[in-house]
């Protein structure tokens, strides 16, 4: 039992860390570091903590994730995004909360060139909010209307953290792309059914905008996001049908990302410098996180600390439904505190002995498990998509207003995940027709 205590030990220590503010991945390297050292020694420990980073990032798969960062940040930087909410608007204006409504489907649509939700928050934050406050929106269904469709970038696909997932478990991640889009499309739409019914029933939420453009000015805002269309179709239609791997659709997506920008004249070498910075620092922050997760699986290996977690479950006999309740409180408890990506790394070495004793298909966790880290993005007290948007609005609307208008979304969520969990097929049946 001595090992196994060491990483219980090793376990209580990373919390801690995390609880006085380390960074995720320091703490995570650090702690399974000095465990393995006490457990087998230090050079064992060495040994690892030298082959393990090489080990993961020699993954050819792994290519994918500085592809689709730097064609997100070529499309966000280039200015090819900006046409999607007045593309949205002009043809959604006159729906109750038409604006809202707007935000939610351009946010979809920026998730599906960006892969992220920070940047799609930011991105919409700035451009939607003063618009539905000059027209007398109420602040909270303004701003939390963009917080929690900028969560949509979890999970339509690129989602970098499905491709994390996949590449951690060994799922096919063409597979959780489909289901990500599926459960995306989901949550798109119960956040317009929740906008469109609030403002029905209370309409002084969103007074009604009397504008009806011209079909020749809605056709010409549509055709204006041509270069959008014609990347989420070339690259999502490409990795759906099996003409692409994540991988190489990946290299394509940037690679017409940045044929599009040239074309437009909007390839100015500041874009293409704060293009590539900001792939590469988000790319060496999500490496470090995940070597520190790798390292921190051998460790609980070693230590057998994760066959005895398992088992200790395992043997309380609980039903599988719940189980996955236990795991959606553990995720909304941490997505209080953590970033999506740290709660989803420290806790997978330690969930996935239990998902396999459970006989839980992993495609179908990685989409639930991403739903609910999507759901942290917008939980107080830490809800980092809030603070993005309050960033992003200034005194427009403060973080208790903004914490106010996410709750409806939150309930929202909270639906989608029953959802998955008494209809599982829904993410299941197409990915089970893709080849692996």
């Amino acid at each position: 039992m001595q090992n196994e205590i060491i990483g219980l030990y090793g376990i209580g220590a990373l919390v801690v860390m995390l609880l006085l503010r380390m960074p995720i991945g320091i703490s995570l390297i650090a702690v399974s570091f000095s465990g393995i050292w006490a457990t087998v020694g230090l050079r064992p420990a060495w040994g690892l903590l030298t082959a393990v980073p090489y080990d993961f990032a020699a993954k050819w798969t792994l290519s994918a994730i500085p592809m689709f960062l730097l064609m997100g940040y070529i499309c966000f930087h280039a200015g090819l995004t900006k046409g999607l909410f007045e593309a949205c608007r002009v043809w959604l204006v006159r729906l109750p909360g038409g604006l809202a409504v707007t935000s939610v489907f351009a946010s979809a649509g920026f998730a599906s060139v960006t892969g992220s939700s920070i940047a799609c928050a930011a991105a919409m934050g700035r451009i939607a909010v003063p618009q539905m406050i000059a027209n007398r929106y109420d602040p909270a269904l303004a701003t939390g209307s963009i917080a929690a469709a900028g969560t949509l970038g979890a999970l339509i696909p690129p989602s970098i953290l499905l491709i994390l997932y996949g590449i951690f478990v060994q799922v096919p991640i063409n597979q959780l792309f489909v289901g990500g889009a599926i459960i995306g499309i989901i949550t798109a739409l119960s956040y317009v059914f929740i906008i469109i019914a609030r403002v029905m029933y209370n309409p002084m939420l969103a007074p009604r905008i009397d504008e009806t453009p011209p079909m020749r000015e809605r056709i010409a805002k549509l055709l204006d996001t041509w270069p959008i269309i014609i990347l989420v179709t070339l690259v999502l239609g490409g990795m759906f049908s099996g003409l692409f791997t994540a991988t190489e659709a990946a290299a394509v997506g940037a690679l017409l990302a940045l044929m599009f920008s040239a074309l437009r004249g909007q390839l100015t070498k500041e874009a293409t410098w704060r293009s590539i910075v900001d792939t590469l620092s988000t790319t060496g922050t999500l490496f470090i996180i995940s070597v520190g997760a790798n390292l921190l699986t051998r460790f609980l290996a070693l230590t057998g600390t994760s066959e005895l977690i398992a088992s200790t479950i395992i043997s309380l006999e609980l039903s599988g439904v719940a189980l996955l309740v236990g795991i959606t409180l553990l995720y909304l408890l941490l997505g209080m505190f953590l970033e999506p990506l740290g709660a989803m790394l420290l806790t997978l070495p330690v969930l996935l002995p239990i998902l396999d004793k459970a006989n839980i298909d992993l495609i179908w966790f990685g989409i639930f498990l991403v739903k609910l880290l999507e759901v942290g993005m917008i939980t107080p007290p830490i809800g980092i998509n809030v603070f993005v948007i309050k960033s992003a609005v200034g005194n427009l609307a403060s973080l208790g207003t903004i914490f106010r208008g996410v709750i409806w979304f939150i309930v929202a969520d909270l639906a989608v995940v029953a959802l998955i969990i008494a209809a599982p097929e829904i993410i299941t049946y197409l990915p089970s027709l893709m080849p692996n």
